[in-house]
């Protein structure tokens, strides 16, 4: 009988088909943990569905189907499933991290509290309440800062403000973006961090039984200076001199241990100023998107291998091939309404590009930074070097040609 492993996934995830394919290639049957009935994917329709907002019952329904279909392991793909994986591991008595934990890896105002207290480099940080009045928590504040939601991903609602003014503009404006939110305390709560020079990076990595082993550094060429923190080209692996990446390396493993990670994947986002590395995020997840097939053409296996094996405690050894890859994170340059994106045949063709999937339909509304959410597409490269590799995303980049038409307004 093949092993069995939950996976924990909303419907429209991009991560759900990377996993089904990674689990079908290891022999290892996957229950998807879903929160909608009206997914086109077979294996979302014969999954588990549930309410993920009030795990109770979905908790019970995924206990009944263990009791006569032993299951090995649990996995999220996203942000908003981790800490529900947690809660089901821990009720199946399964490796996990525990709910604490994955908390921690999901909300930024505890988790920079934690790291602080453990002596982690963090940015010096503030929360503001939604709820009072918003003036008097702007004033004195060591401006520029960053605000920002306290549980969301993608750089969604992530605004740096240089002046009060500014701060108080951002505020109305996260406010607006997290109103839909379930959690009272993620809606009715802002972190404020002093904004930090330099470059940033993302390191992938994952946790088996407490050791962290790195897979992947991205460097992000692109400036990330703001107002808004648009995430466009991720490049692996990194031009940092190695000095810099163990030390990188180590303030995450740190992290890791100051939140009580211990099982599963990683990826962390971090700011380089001068000699100093700068912890802004740890997920207890993967890479977000479609961008780890970007790491296809780096390691041995896909990412999502790597992943499902470690979960059923059975990890695979890690093997790195030569080159380098990358990809974009294709922007929305307007919001609007997307007519066609024009080049893309141009792009197959282009040296270095492996593959380009675009991923929003002619006719669906699009929006920018900061209430996106979502890309128009990915473009991939692979080349002998990390400079080849992002020159030959840079001219596909180019070669797309995007019509979108504003928004009339009735």
């Amino acid at each position: 009988m093949q092993p069995q492993l939950l996976l924990i996934s909303p419907s429209q995830s991009y991560r759900l088909a990377p996993y089904l394919a990674a689990a079908e290639r290891l022999g290892v049957t996957l229950t998807i943990v879903s929160d909608s009935r009206y997914s086109l994917t077979r294996e979302v329709a014969n999954g588990i569905l549930g309410e993920f907002a009030q795990p109770g019952p979905l908790i019970q329904s995924i206990l009944k189907r263990a009791k006569n279909t032993p299951l090995v392991g649990v996995v999220a793909t996203d942000d908003n499933t981790v800490e529900l994986a947690a809660r089901i591991a821990t009720a199946l008595e399964l490796p996990s991290n525990s709910i604490a934990s994955a908390a921690l890896s999901r909300r930024k105002d505890l988790a920079r509290s934690t790291l602080q207290a453990a002596g982690l480099p963090v940015p010096e940080h503030w929360q503001l309440d939604l709820t009072k009045a918003i003036t008097p928590q702007l004033q004195g504040l060591p401006y520029p800062v960053v605000l920002k939601p306290i549980s969301l991903s993608a750089s969604r609602g992530v605004i740096r403000a240089n002046t009060l003014d500014e701060a108080a503009v951002a505020c109305e404006t996260i406010r607006r973006i997290v109103a839909t939110l379930n959690n009272p305390i993620e809606r009715g709560t802002l972190l404020i961090e002093r904004y930090l020079p330099g470059q940033e990076v993302a390191l992938e990595g994952l946790l088996q039984h407490g050791r962290f082993t790195p897979l992947a550094l991205f460097d992000k060429p692109d400036p990330l200076t703001g107002p808004y923190f648009e995430e466009t080209y991720y490049i692996t692996p990194s031009r940092l001199p190695e000095s810099m990446q163990q030390q990188i390396e180590q303030t995450v493993a740190g992290a890791c241990r100051a939140y009580g990670l211990h099982q599963g994947p990683v990826h962390a986002e971090l700011r380089i100023d001068g000699e100093q590395v700068w912890i802004l995020e740890i997920a207890s997840r993967t890479i977000g998107g479609e961008c780890s097939r970007s790491l296809d053409a780096v390691l041995a296996r896909p990412l999502e291998e790597y992943v499902l094996a470690a979960a059923m405690g059975a990890p695979l050894p890690v093997e790195r091939r030569m080159g380098a890859s990358g990809v974009l994170m294709i922007p929305i340059p307007r919001a609007g309404v997307l007519r066609r994106i024009d080049g893309e045949e141009a792009v197959r063709k282009l040296p270095g590009i492996i593959d380009i999937r675009l991923s929003v339909a002619p006719g669906q509304v699009v929006e920018t930074l900061p209430e996106a959410s979502s890309y128009l597409g990915f473009i991939y490269s692979r080349a002998d070097t990390p400079q080849l590799a992002e020159q030959a995303l840079r001219e596909a980049h180019q070669r797309l040609e995007i019509t979108i038409d504003p928004l009339i307004n009735r």
